[in-house]
């Protein structure tokens, strides 16, 4: 191929470096609180109360499962309604389309209970913050492969604490690892001297109906006890 013929691969390049920009300051942005609000079966009349209750509480990234009718009207509401800081996505995405059903409302976020890499990577040539479902280190290694950005270890009560540290020790030492399923304010200590370095929280912290304020006492207890768990 001639030299001058280059062009539609310098297209390629500078979409893949748009994505990756996009991704760091993402994953710059969720380090500060690394805890995902799983909001599943939120629905857009209560979307924005919850959210702004959310983040006064201090959580900074909020995930709507698919897998409930208005997901997507959600985001859109919580997008809408939230500082530029908060990043809000989709869980349960299992295909491409979801990604880009996601991505259409402005969802920066993709979360899945499975490993997938055809759609961790067509998530993260959105530009957008990976975190596939794990449980095993070959999970692990072709979700990293793939391009997710963070790892979602679930269901967290399989794996366990011995599970996590096992794996984190074959794993490069700068991945984000977030346990999710059945975690507590209490148990977030054991599970930091695990590797654990963020935490994805569901029905512990929201349900349907759950009231504003309840979400936001419960809120503030998980940023309480990740701050906490920093410092010991």
């Amino acid at each position: 191929m001639a030299c001058g013929t280059s062009k539609p691969f310098d297209g390629v390049r500078a979409s893949l470096t748009k994505a990756m920009k996009t991704i760091h300051e993402g994953l710059r942005q969720v380090r500060q609180v690394p805890l995902v609000a799983i909001l599943r079966g939120l629905d857009v009349v209560s979307a924005e109360a919850v959210g702004l209750a959310l983040y006064e509480s201090g959580f900074r990234i909020l995930e709507v499962p698919l897998n409930r009718a208005g997901a997507l009207d959600c985001i859109e509401r919580l997008i809408q309604v939230l500082p530029d800081d908060t990043l809000v996505g989709g869980g349960t995405m299992l295909t491409i389309a979801d990604v880009h059903a996601v991505y259409a409302v402005g969802g920066r976020l993709m979360v899945a209970p499975n490993c997938n890499p055809a759609v961790i990577a067509e998530a993260a040539a959105h530009g957008m913050v990976c975190a596939p479902g794990v449980a095993t280190p070959t999970e692990a290694f072709a979700a990293l492969e793939a391009g997710a950005s963070a790892l979602k270890i679930f269901p967290a009560e399989m794996v366990g604490c011995a599970g996590l540290k096992a794996m984190k020790s074959v794993l490069p030492a700068d991945v984000e690892a977030w346990p999710v399923g059945g975690i507590t304010p209490e148990s977030m200590r054991a599970w930091r001297l695990s590797g654990a370095t963020g935490f994805g929280i569901g029905s512990h912290l929201y349900a349907p109906g759950s009231s504003v304020s309840e979400v936001l006492r419960k809120g503030q207890q998980y940023v309480h006890a990740w701050q906490s768990s920093l410092a010991s």
